[in-house]
């Protein structure tokens, strides 16, 4: 009966090993795993090459918690293309730490934001043109 359990507990974490895997790789290959119904409508812009880059790394880094085009994913984390993170609240250094240090909980019922290992400045720079492109593109300036 140990052999029958442990084959089990086996075969269970070794799925739960290839779903993470081909969830991640979708990601970060620039495809998008399933990210829910965004919280709000985003338009998208046509972008130049520096928010296309940050779109691959913000797809890489952020759309697990923020959803694609950064539209929030209930109960994982708030939109960005929402007025509460308009440059005259939150400022751009504001979104340049939080990769680095991690943001506490302020605004929205989530939890605190932990540093996102592995991302590079040059990186969370890029993330922030595409972000902020996207605000504009949906009135918040």
């Amino acid at each position: 009966m140990n052999k029958t359990l442990f084959a089990s507990l086996a075969g269970l974490l070794a799925a739960c090993v290839i779903g993470y895997l081909t969830y991640s790789q979708q990601l970060t290959s620039g495809g998008h795993a399933d990210l829910g119904v965004p919280m709000v409508d985003v338009v998208v812009p046509e972008l130049g090459p520096d928010e296309r880059a940050g779109e691959v790394a913000f797809n890489s880094f952020c759309a697990k918690c923020h959803g694609m085009n950064a539209g929030g994913r209930d109960g994982f984390g708030p939109p960005l293309v929402h007025e509460i993170y308009e440059p005259s609240h939150h400022a751009d250094i504001s979104f340049l730490y939080a990769p680095t240090v991690g943001v506490r909980a302020h605004h929205w019922p989530y939890g605190n934001m932990p540093s996102i290992p592995g991302i590079t400045e040059a990186e969370t720079a890029l993330v922030l043109k595409y972000v902020r492109a996207l605000q504009v593109a949906n009135g918040i300036e």
